[in-house]
């Protein structure tokens, strides 16, 4: 790997020269530029990101905040990885670098992206797991740097936001249960105030509702999103007094089906025969017997919405993506498996 200096020597030319032909600069003549340019490639060439960014004020990363530690990813995290390699695609266009900024489950998510920000290694930022009430998105606007959420809040700075369609999961999951003759539905909610629990239990209750269904707080189960959460669900399930279980249940997160699978077996409620699971889909769950009834989407798209999103937003890239402020609910698609068996008579 050599740098401008050490291409300039090879070429006998002045850096000055060197670097205006590797810019562009319409100064420097056409044969001198494909001398510049045959011998960076033949040479390997890295340009100093670091003198370009005191140069243009701009890094050319953008960070993707989101938080760790196996009471959130438990064994391995495939929702993340699969948007991260959408958003990094759109990047790749623009000669952008996507950073994972990594968050411990220890420390507070407000004074992280304080610190992030102060540091300034990165032009924009991708924020996840977004709160009910959520600081960083009034920190972000305050100080005018470009962002987008993943996942809605009650703070609403007029940032650009994705979400997946939660309501529609809740709607869809309780009409394909409740037409199957289940009456007691339980679902998953987090342990803290992430938006999203909110947002399916309020539509989770109105599908209820509006089926003439009482909503019975006890059948909301609140554990950590991982395997280890769905099986405590299903243990904690097993314990409740005959008549007072769920005989049906819709997860909203993709790791939890393996652990949920898992436990129910234990207890004796094996899914597909005495009880019904409707969950996300994983690559993992594609495994499960019986066949897992989940709601599917492309995570990868998702990551290409959310970057091409966010470069609307960032006056150098806005007209190649002329969407204006995105705020879009992404639909998820119900694939039927034989996991949700009728009610039991």
């Amino acid at each position: 790997m050599i740098g401008i200096r050490d291409l300039a020597q090879h070429l006998n030319l002045s850096i000055g020269t060197v670097s205006r032909a590797l810019n562009g600069k319409p100064d420097v003549n056409e044969e001198t530029r494909r001398r510049v340019l045959e011998a960076a490639s033949a040479l390997g060439y890295v340009p100093n990101q670091a003198g370009r960014a005191l140069r243009s004020g701009a890094t050319g990363v953008v960070g993707f905040m989101m938080q760790t530690g196996s009471e959130i990813t438990g064994e391995g995290d495939v929702f993340f990885m699969s948007v991260f390699d959408g958003v990094q695609a759109v990047f790749a266009r623009h000669q952008l670098d996507l950073v994972a900024l990594l968050c411990s489950s220890e420390e507070d998510p407000d004074a992280y992206m304080q610190r992030v920000v102060a540091r300034g290694f990165a032009d924009a930022l991708i924020i996840s797991a977004t709160k009910r009430e959520d600081h960083r998105i009034d920190y972000l606007a305050t100080r005018k740097i470009p962002f987008i959420a993943l996942g809605r809040s009650l703070t609403d700075a007029g940032h650009p936001w994705l979400d997946l369609d939660f309501e529609g999961m809740a709607e869809a999951g309780v009409a394909r249960l409740v037409g199957k003759g289940h009456r007691r539905i339980g679902i998953y909610a987090p342990l803290d105030d992430t938006n999203l629990g909110y947002v399916f239990i309020d539509a989770y209750r109105k599908a209820l509702e509006q089926r003439g269904i009482a909503f019975d707080p006890d059948l909301v189960f609140r554990a950590h999103p991982n395997e280890r959460g769905g099986h405590e669900i299903a243990h904690a399930i097993a314990a409740m007094p005959p008549g007072k279980q769920p005989t049906g249940f819709i997860l909203t997160n993709e790791l939890m089906a393996l652990g949920f699978y898992n436990g129910l077996n234990q207890v004796g409620l094996p899914p597909g025969q005495k009880f019904a699971v409707i969950s996300r889909d994983s690559p993992q769950a594609h495994f499960l017997v019986p066949k897992l009834t989940s709601f599917r989407l492309s995570l990868r798209d998702l990551g290409i919405a959310l970057a091409e999103a966010l470069l609307a937003t960032m006056p150098a890239y806005a007209a190649h993506y002329p969407l204006g402020v995105v705020r879009k609910i992404v639909p998820l698609e119900l694939v039927e498996g034989d996991s949700d068996m009728p009610a039991p008579s």
